[in-house]
């Protein structure tokens, strides 16, 4: 059994007798659906380099600093070269950053940033089932364990991410987190997680208020929605909707106005939505990377004037809210 199926076998196994049983029956065939070698050309590749990264010894895994770390100080200088050539082949990394076995993974965000800026906002996660949508490479999940959550599952349908995810677990060791190969459309709802995470996600979607609708229907009566995504400045009725492309890039459809995202949530039913913070995003939390190589954010702005994207528009402003399922 390959280092990946053998994961998801343990994740799934984890989940007997649990709130999330169902999942057993109904994923497995889907993930392994998902991950097979004909869905993507480079996965027989991303495959192999988890394949061949060196077995971890007497490893030590540490979470609540701002790189997520794993010391295994017995690796020697061949199976040190193995572990950065594997790494380096699951590149580009985007969210991070990570500190594997004395190699630093200098990711394209500094996701730590952004956490910085959520997690003092948060009801405690100890003892808490977690979903993280749209999470990348899974930084999130383990800030998320490090903060006492009792199980922290992460999807994302981008498969180089979900063998990000596994490379690391694989050097970590066992933990109740899994990055699971859908998306949110694509998972079977179940009202259970305690909190529910969409960071960098709403304005990739053409129906945003849907997006809204999933989230609440993955969480239990009175959980916890954390919501982070781009804004505008205006009022309720303010939502850009770029012509083409926003920051270069095409897959953005509304952002709206902190207001405006308030009022969609109560239209939806969540309740105590408030706002947390609101922070530019700037060129040291997001930029170009030996791990994180190509055009970032400082290509994206206008070079005259970094207060607008080189289309014209308001230069990324991120915005946090808060708010709770009905119930509870």
């Amino acid at each position: 059994m390959s280092r990946l199926e053998s994961q998801f076998e343990q994740f799934f196994a984890s989940l007997s007798g649990g709130p999330l049983e169902p999942w057993r029956a109904s994923l497995p065939a889907r993930v392994t659906e998902a991950l097979a070698p004909g869905r993507h050309g480079h996965l027989p590749h991303w495959r192999a380099a988890l394949e061949g990264l060196p077995e971890p010894v007497s490893c030590e895994t540490r979470l609540n600093a701002a790189a997520v770390t794993v010391d295994c100080p017995a690796l020697d200088g061949p199976a040190r070269a193995a572990l950065e050539a594997g790494l380096r082949a699951l590149m580009p990394w985007r969210k991070g950053p990570f500190e594997l076995c004395g190699l630093r993974i200098d990711t394209e965000w500094r996701s730590d940033m952004k956490w910085a800026r959520v997690v003092p906002h948060l009801s405690p996660l100890a003892g808490r089932r977690v979903l993280d949508v749209g999470c990348g490479s899974g930084y999130h999940l383990w800030r998320m364990l490090g903060a006492g959550a009792a199980l922290a599952v992460g999807i994302d349908p981008t498969a180089l991410f979900v063998l990000q995810f596994a490379a690391v677990r694989h050097l970590a060791g066992p933990a109740p987190a899994a990055v699971l190969p859908f998306t949110l459309e694509e998972l079977p709802r179940l009202p259970v997680f305690d909190t529910v995470f969409s960071m960098g996600v709403l304005y990739h979607r053409r129906s945003p208020l849907d997006h809204l609708r999933e989230l609440r229907e993955c969480l239990r009566p009175g959980g916890e929605l954390v919501l982070e995504t781009l804004v505008v400045e205006g009022d309720v009725r303010t939502v850009l909707m770029p012509e083409d492309r926003y920051a270069m890039m095409r897959n953005v459809w509304f952002i709206p106005s902190p207001a405006a995202l308030l009022r969609w949530l109560d239209r939806l039913g969540f309740v105590d939505a408030r706002v947390v913070d609101l922070t530019p995003t700037t060129v040291e939390e997001q930029r170009a990377t030996d791990w994180g190589p190509g055009q970032s954010l400082a290509d994206f702005l206008d070079p005259s004037d970094p207060s607008r994207t080189v289309e014209g528009y308001p230069a990324p402003l991120r915005a946090t809210f808060i708010a709770r399922a009905p119930g509870g």
